[in-house]
């Protein structure tokens, strides 16, 4: 047998499941070293730890003749950060221990808690279950722990990162000194090897995880957007992709559901998982993506913890992980079990240099990728569909009765082309994207005045060239913080660190008071991007002596954004740099002195 130097009732579990070998961190974990000693554990999502710490406990559960004993108190503890997971370990342990006879309990929130008490007092081998609802059954006398042998935190960096330190610390406490513990983690920050150091006792430490830190098997793609065409290029990636399964990630509840609904509206097979779902739709959510029913999933990072779909192939980072261990977790959906996968992270304008900052410091390789076009949607669509007609299928009588009609009625062409737009109409359609940019080439001269711009007033914001300002972004972030269109947008000034524009006199007032409404308290967006009128509130920074001129539309008013008034005679200090007065009366921006 293949796996002979495991009990025979794991072999044969193993076996009867297709596994042909184990996976490195199976590998590691069984090896004579381990036996018996506590394990500290980091490999990515999807490399079979479920597996690897089931057949690590085997030697503390089974008795001489490979079976359990009479279950009672629980053995084993197993402890993961949210329901899904829960269950789906659950599910994992069920079929591994099977021929042992092991009762496995769970003890998830969302579930009925007494009938998770009742099954407890019936005896269990193996619990399962979330930190909040185990240490409510503990300090309830529902969970014993006292003859515990094996307790085994999976995914342990995000139960921490969850707020669960407390949670765990008293379940632990709560359980024998001499029992093994066994920690996995898909990263190893510093709040897990002091978690390690507490409660573990010579640690064997075993890692899987690359030099690379990212997913061999996952192709890591970064698009840059303007913001206002975040949702365009969702569902331009999913066109062109054209995934078996997909899974979008947002990062509240509330844009989840605004992306679930703007899906659905354009007639994707979308499902959406967050925490305001209760565990019966997540369970129909999940049943429907494997069923096929749907083939895309929104889900907030909680929800979509412990996700296992064998078919998805693309996990779209809608809105930027907070950090690269949140997305690795995010992208380790896919690209599971030695199958290739795709993660791409749609970047806003602003945000480009942080993400490759935080790619590269992971040491995560990835690609910037243009934004699929209409045309590259509808190249793929051709390449798919040719695919699909040309391939072999069986075909029984009842088709070509069917055929024989049609061929007597129209002709080939006729009969291909109209199949063809059959395909097509069930598809949705791509969108267009904001491509059309002001040409920074183009002399002032060189521009052709337009009505309504002889009388402009300036507004600044905070962002220039070293912040990767560009007009691309720029325009659209205009046009959707000031309620206008590109057309009412004049002149724009990208300098080093801020940058100016014009607006016409007569929409300045609503345009103002629009900015005002869609800023936070603090006047900044959620991008921090902060807006207002050069001689408004607060210190406006200068340009420099060659500013560089775009426009998003052509004007004759072509004069340079007056000097900020500022209050007191000492020169005004931005970013730590002192600015003088311009030229008085010339409205000639001031230079660093």
């Amino acid at each position: 047998m293949p796996f002979s130097h495991l009990p025979a009732a794991l072999s044969e579990a193993l076996t009867a499941k297709g596994y042909s070998a184990l996976t490195p961190v199976q590998a590691q974990v069984s090896e004579p070293a381990a036996q018996g000693r506590d394990l500290l554990v980091s490999a990515q999502t999807g490399s079979g730890k479920t597996v690897a710490f089931g057949i690590s406990m085997a030697g503390e559960l089974l008795g001489e003749d490979g079976r359990l004993p009479q279950p009672g108190a629980p053995m084993a503890l197993v402890i993961a950060p949210t329901r899904e997971l829960a269950l789906q370990v659950a599910k994992e342990l069920s079929w591994l221990y099977a021929k042992a006879g092991a009762r496995i309990a769970t003890c998830v929130g969302g579930m009925d808690a007494s009938r998770e008490r009742r099954a407890l007092s019936h005896g269990a081998h193996i619990v399962v279950g979330t930190p909040g609802r185990l240490k409510d059954h503990s300090e309830r006398g529902a969970l014993d722990l006292s003859t515990l042998k094996v307790a085994v935190l999976d995914e342990a960096d995000e139960m921490l990162d969850m707020g669960f330190r407390e949670d765990l610390e008293a379940l632990l406490d709560a359980t024998p000194r001499d029992r093994r513990t066994l920690l996995f983690s898909a990263t190893m920050p510093r709040p897990i090897v002091a978690l390690a150091r507490k409660y573990q006792n010579d640690a064997l430490r075993i890692s899987t995880v690359g030099e690379d830190r990212g997913h061999g098997d996952i192709a890591y793609q970064a698009i840059a957007v303007s913001p206002s065409d975040i949702e365009h290029a969702v569902i331009n990636l999913l066109r062109f992709h054209e995934a078996e399964t997909a899974l979008l990630f947002c990062a509240t509840r509330d844009n989840v559901r605004h992306l679930h609904a703007s899906l659905v509206e354009r007639g994707f097979a979308a499902v959406a998982l967050s925490g305001e779902h209760s565990q019966s739709e997540r369970n129909h959510a999940l049943q429907a993506m494997r069923d096929r029913r749907a083939r895309v999933c929104v889900a907030t990072d909680v929800a979509a913890r412990g996700i296992d779909l064998p078919t998805l192939s693309l996990v779209v980072h809608v809105e930027l992980p907070r950090d690269a261990e949140t997305l690795q977790h995010r992208s380790g959906r896919t690209g599971r079990a030695g199958k290739k996968g795709t993660a791409v992270l749609i970047v806003p304008f602003p945000r480009r240099r942080r993400v490759e900052m935080m790619l590269k410091g992971a040491r995560i390789d990835f690609s910037w990728v243009p934004v699929p076009t209409p045309e590259d949607i509808r190249a793929k669509d051709r390449e798919r569909m040719l695919d699909a007609m040309l391939a072999e299928v069986e075909i029984d009588d009842d088709d070509r009765a069917i055929a024989a009609e049609l061929m007597a009625k129209k002709s080939p062409e006729d009969i291909a082309a109209a199949l063809v737009h059959a395909h097509r109409a069930s598809m949705p359609q791509p969108e267009e994207l904001l491509t059309s940019t002001p040409n920074p080439n183009l002399a002032p001269d060189k521009q052709h005045h337009r009505p309504g711009f002889d009388d402009t007033v300036w507004f600044v914001m905070n962002v220039g060239r070293r912040q990767n300002a560009d007009p691309r972004w720029l325009l659209p972030l205009i046009c959707r913080r000031g309620g206008i269109t590109k057309n009412e947008v004049g002149a724009i000034r990208i300098q080093a660190n801020e940058t100016g524009f014009q607006i016409p006199r007569a929409l300045a007032s609503r345009f103002a008071a629009a900015v005002i409404k869609s800023a936070g308290q603090d006047g900044e967006d959620d991008s921090g991007i902060r807006i207002q009128p050069v001689d408004g509130p607060g210190t406006a920074p200068a340009a420099p002596a060659r500013a560089k001129l775009h426009r998003a539309a052509p004007t004759g008013n072509d004069q340079r954004p007056p000097a900020p008034r500022h209050p007191g005679p000492s020169p005004i200090r931005h970013k730590g740099k002192p600015f003088r007065k311009g030229p008085a009366g010339k409205g000639a921006p001031r230079r660093p002195s």
